[in-house]
């Protein structure tokens, strides 16, 4: 079974990073850029800044653009437009509220069930690259 809990060579669990990155919608939502916002909001002692929370949201984009084809089996990902930006909190919100995944709501059991249906169905992970599909840049 592959330790879904975690992304490869994150110092976060996926939780906080999912966590994070769906306060930093809630901040979107009002108006703001949300990287600051979700960045107050988590402990302080996390050193999160805004700039790691863009990386993680380009991060989590870049793994459900990946699995849409196996996430759309199971969920209804009609509604998702990639925009010509890498990192787009409007995407990101797509594809959260097709996948149940919503700030106010207990999320963290169907982010669990996501990416073990995920891992089952596919045996790879959903976000992240691991080691053995990184390149090597040894000459």
């Amino acid at each position: 079974m592959l330790p879904i809990q975690l992304i490869p060579y994150f110092q976060y669990t996926l939780s906080a990073v999912v966590g994070t990155l769906l306060l930093g919608w809630g901040y979107w939502q009002r108006g703001q850029q949300g990287f600051w916002g979700a960045t107050v909001e988590v402990d302080p002692e996390s050193l999160v800044t805004p700039w790691l929370v863009i990386f993680w949201l380009a991060a989590i984009l870049r793994g459900l653009r990946r699995g849409h084809a196996v996430l759309g089996r199971v969920y209804d990902l009609t509604g998702i437009r990639t925009p010509k930006r890498a990192a787009s909190w409007e995407e990101a919100a797509s594809y959260f509220l097709a996948l149940g995944l919503e700030p106010k709501t207990c999320w963290y059991p169907l982010l669990m069930s996501l990416v073990t249906r995920y891992s089952r169905t596919t045996k790879q992970i959903l976000f992240g690259t691991p080691s053995q599909h990184r390149t090597s840049f040894c000459p």
